[in-house]
């Protein structure tokens, strides 16, 4: 039985590479992180509402802007700016919750994954 399979007419698959299943772990940790700061930094009932829109707030924001197929079609640059924002304040979370290793080594693997990602897409 051979090992490759024939392309399948009208099915196009993404190739997908370590830096996309990088980036995609980075956005996981981005989203879980904002909930733990949410839930642990706040007091009744605001730990709730922060811990539960924080999460919320960031995947709208990944939907409308930088997600493979984004609602809104924005320059690379004004994407890149949305990103580091993104990890900007999940790095400052991090921080405030007196993590700041954890905070700076969520910055270095975002940051990097993002420049190794732009990269790629502008050239």
């Amino acid at each position: 039985m051979p090992s490759d399979s024939a392309p399948v007419p009208g099915v196009d698959r993404p190739a997908f590479s370590v830096l996309d299943i990088v980036r995609a772990v980075v956005l996981v940790v981005a989203v879980a992180s904002l909930a733990l700061w949410g839930f642990a930094r706040w007091d009744l009932p605001w730990n709730i509402i922060v811990g539960i829109g924080a999460p919320v707030i960031v995947v709208v924001i990944w939907a409308l802007f930088l997600s493979p197929r984004a609602v809104l079609r924005v320059h690379p640059f004004l994407r890149a700016a949305v990103e580091l924002l993104i990890y900007v304040g999940v790095t400052i979370a991090w921080w405030s919750m007196g993590q700041a290793l954890i905070g700076t080594a969520f910055a270095l693997v975002a940051v990097v994954s993002g420049v190794l990602s732009g990269r790629r897409a502008l050239s």
